[in-house]
């Protein structure tokens, strides 16, 4: 009885599917409630199994701490429609464009991740791209994979055959 009031209390369930910002879609394993310096902090246990790592967010930072449910299906769509967008690439030296990709990737959201991939995707009739663009490009494709996976319950292989039908329509 005591585990229902406690799920009741919190945005996410044990069980639930949730994406953290900084390392993509993972699993809320557990709640627990740890003592840290002193203090009593619940905190979210969310397991990431692509990366072998397990996170423990606090609870009552979860929601500032960018932790959030799969995106919902409006918003996936909105992804894909921007997939299929033409690539805006500023003018801008390659540094700055870098650190906006990485913000991008690591702010959380389906649709700059989208905007991430579309900039950054080249078909085989265009110029290869550097190392640090391919590094870039292929973090935020795994990372929207994984989340369109997710919330398709495919595995991501299939999910990236989506993304790259949606890109080459672009194209």
């Amino acid at each position: 009885m005591s585990d229902t009031l406690t799920l009741s209390r919190h945005d996410f369930a044990i069980g639930d599917k949730v994406v953290y910002p900084a390392h993509g879609v993972g699993q809320v394993a557990a709640i627990e409630t740890q003592e840290v310096a002193g203090y009593t902090l619940e905190v979210f246990v969310v397991t990431f199994d692509h990366e072998k790592m397990t996170l423990r967010v606090p609870t009552k930072k979860a929601k500032v701490a960018g932790l959030r449910h799969l995106a919902v299906e409006a918003v996936m769509s909105q992804a894909l429609v921007t997939l299929k967008g033409r690539a805006r690439i500023k003018r801008t030296m390659w540094s700055r464009r870098a650190q906006e990709y990485e913000a991008k990737i690591n702010s959380g959201c389906l649709v700059s991740l989208a905007e991430v991939v579309r900039d950054l995707y080249r078909s085989d009739s265009q110029p290869e791209q550097s190392y640090s663009e391919r590094q870039l490009y292929e973090s935020a494709l795994d990372r929207m994979a994984r989340e369109v996976a997710a919330i398709e319950k495919i595995d991501r292989d299939s999910a990236v055959a989506i993304l790259n039908k949606n890109l080459t329509k672009a194209a």
